[in-house]
């Protein structure tokens, strides 16, 4: 080709307007800086146009494949590699494109109104794909498995307020088996996060947002119901009696965890994914499929709180306002929204009402305890009810002392109600710990401060201090096998302690007085046989007077048993069998053992070791004795009482 061919099929030879500076070409604007303008605008509309053809190519196909298949499955574009789905949002995308670009030029372009035809088409068709994906994924897509999928890639929490990746969009259908079922859900997710990207985009955020909010909306109800809460009014829960009351909160805690960590934010981990692009459209959309189960969810524990309840119902009580204070800050991750304020301001609500139900308990619980006017004495001065009634209580109590730290830390003690000499021996300070610890060891206080007053009901005072002995003894055990330990601490056990020992020591002193009493001061000096035989018949009807009532007394609590029984065998024994050992001697020298026909020595000292073994098991009879003792300490047939010859 000869120089200047390839211009000459492009380019004419200058005409004579071409001169014509002054007359514009047709379709130049006038004072235009580029002769080529018009030549780029032309190919701009040519390039809109192709893209509306080749969209309603791809449109019209699908919708004559749907209409030949009107009585068979849905049909998907979203399955096997996916080619099918990709092309089509991409067509979509031209379209919206070409829209643009015709509406600057007129609102009434010829292909404007055919672009716009075209995109009705093609949302019309990707709202029956994101239905069938949301239907047909449901297992998949439901919280439990989002949640676990989550967790397991690692996106956890913190996908709440991040962006996920939609690579697996792009990932053909063979690396989906070859990586496992573990996929599904991403897969899926990422199939609605392209559809609703799409939607939004043209315009019809409006549509998408219905069909996603009614189909996920049923799951979160239908999750919430199959968990057991149902939605229930005030008057519903005051006509509850407790039994179904406490079986109703018993489900309730086992949803609140559940709906919490799974359902809810399950939810929110989709709807973030789907909607990533739209953080409103995200919030209105998770708020408006969570809102009503959530406030459901959340409401329940306020209305119990409001209902009148016993101190027995305390532990319930406790337990919903632990789950909602443990779930906390997944309450408030998964609510941030402010949307969702009004759930937030629900759960704040439950835990306000649950605290001041629980200090109101608190307080009709330590009434309880000063009001009790029972003047029945225990048999034996064995542990009173109230003692075991106030323990098992407190000590359950302690278990939630986490919580009851919280609650009880701007409520303070009513000292006036005890005496002074009591309040004496608390010792208080402002930390959380010490506030529930000073709770607990008050109500101990209230109870011992009782205790005090019913002793004095027992004619014997004696018997008096062994029932505090025992009653003490039991609140120790119970400090000592319960969490009360660590928060009352090895002092208040020490101190406590002491007191029992006091108690104890306190019984012996006046329940054994007349005994030690009937004992000479100095057992191995000589005393006349007269005074001897004196000294054996006080003992003996001292010690018989003593054991006849002491066998019904108790002491249940065997190491107390023990260390009581010791005490006395300590300080009685050697004394008796010094005296009993030096008349025998005496007796033998001068042959005066028998006074009038009567017994002068009924016991051996190991028949009175045996006796005292028989003690405390509160059976008015014989506990343990195993030797050959007498069958009674009453001055009846005995073969352990000798006489001296």
């Amino acid at each position: 080709m000869k120089k200047g061919g390839m211009r000459s099929i492009f380019f004419k030879a200058a005409s004579p307007l071409s001169s014509r500076a002054s007359s514009p070409l047709p379709g130049y604007a006038t004072g235009s800086s580029s002769p080529y303008a018009v030549h780029h605008h032309t190919f701009s509309e040519s390039i809109m146009e192709e893209n509306i053809n080749n969209a309603e190519f791809i449109v019209s196909s699908w919708e004559a494949q749907a209409e030949s298949h009107l009585n068979t499955p849905f049909i998907s574009m979203f399955t096997g590699d996916r080619a099918d789905a990709k092309a089509y949002l991409k067509c979509v995308r031209s379209l919206q494109a070409a829209m643009k670009f015709f509406a600057a030029e007129s609102s009434s372009s010829e292909h404007l109104v055919r672009a716009h035809k075209l995109m009705q088409q093609a949302m019309n068709r990707l709202e029956k794909e994101l239905y069938h994906i949301l239907k047909s994924n449901r297992d998949s897509l439901d919280p439990e498995s989002v949640s676990t999928h989550s967790s397991r890639t690692s996106t956890a929490r913190s996908s709440i307020s991040e962006d996920t990746s939609d690579d697996e969009f792009e990932k053909p259908a063979e690396s989906v088996v070859s990586e496992g079922s573990d996929l599904a859900p991403n897969l899926a997710m990422s199939d609605l996060r392209a559809i609703a990207d799409a939607m939004i985009s043209s315009g019809y955020a409006k549509e998408c947002i219905k069909i996603y909010r009614i189909t996920r909306k049923s799951i979160i109800d239908e999750g919430v119901y199959h968990l057991g809460v149902e939605r229930l009014t005030f008057a519903n829960i005051q006509k509850l009696d407790w039994e179904t009351m406490e079986f109703r909160i018993r489900k309730w805690l086992h949803a609140i965890r559940a709906a919490v960590k799974v359902l809810f934010y399950g939810e929110r981990v989709l709807c973030d994914h789907v909607f990533h692009s739209s953080n409103s459209i995200r919030e209105a959309c998770f708020t408006e499929i969570s809102k009503e189960a959530a406030l459901t969810l959340f409401s329940f524990p306020e209305m119990v709180a409001k209902t009148k309840k016993s101190p027995e119902k305390m532990f319930r009580i406790l337990d919903m306002y632990e789950s909602i204070a443990e779930l906390w800050q997944e309450i408030e991750s998964v609510f941030s929204y402010d949307l969702s304020a009004p759930v937030r301001t629900q759960a704040v609500n439950s835990l306000v009402r649950l605290g001041d139900s629980i200090r109101s308990m608190l307080t009709e619980f330590e009434a309880n305890i000063q009001k009790d006017t029972s003047r029945t004495s225990v048999p034996g001065g064995g542990v009173h009810p109230l003692t075991r009634y106030v323990m098992n209580y407190i000590s359950f109590l302690a278990d939630y002392s986490n919580v009851l730290a919280d609650i009880v830390a701007d409520f303070p003690i009513n000292v006036a109600s005890l005496p002074e000499t009591y309040i004496e021996s608390l010792e208080l300070d402002d930390s959380p710990t010490s506030a529930i610890s000073g709770r607990l060891a008050w109500l101990i206080l209230v109870l011992l401060c009782k205790l005090d007053g019913k002793a004095g009901f027992y004619k014997d005072v004696a018997l008096s201090y062994l029932f505090l002995a025992n009653n003490l003894q039991y609140v120790i055990v119970k400090v000592r096998r319960s969490n009360l330990r660590y928060l009352l601490g090895e002092d208040w056990i020490a101190k406590h302690d002491a007191k029992v020992k006091l108690y104890a020591a306190n019984y012996q002193r006046v329940g054994w007085s007349k005994v030690f009493a009937a004992l000479p001061a100095n057992p191995t000096s000589d005393i006349v046989p007269q005074r001897a035989r004196n000294c054996f018949k006080n003992f003996n009807a001292a010690f018989e007077e003593a054991y006849r009532k002491q066998t019904s007394w108790s002491v249940p609590d065997s190491k107390l048993r023990d260390e009581t029984k010791i005490s006395i065998s300590t300080a009685l024994l050697p004394t008796y069998r010094a005296f009993y050992e030096s008349y025998q001697q005496t007796a033998r020298r001068t042959g005066d053992g028998v006074l009038g026909g009567d017994q002068v020595v009924r016991y051996t000292p190991d028949d009175l070791g045996n006796y005292l073994s028989d003690l405390f098991y509160g059976t008015g009879s014989y506990g343990s004795t195993t030797s050959s003792a007498a069958t009674s300490p009453s001055g009846s047939s005995t073969s352990g009482g000798r006489y001296f010859r």
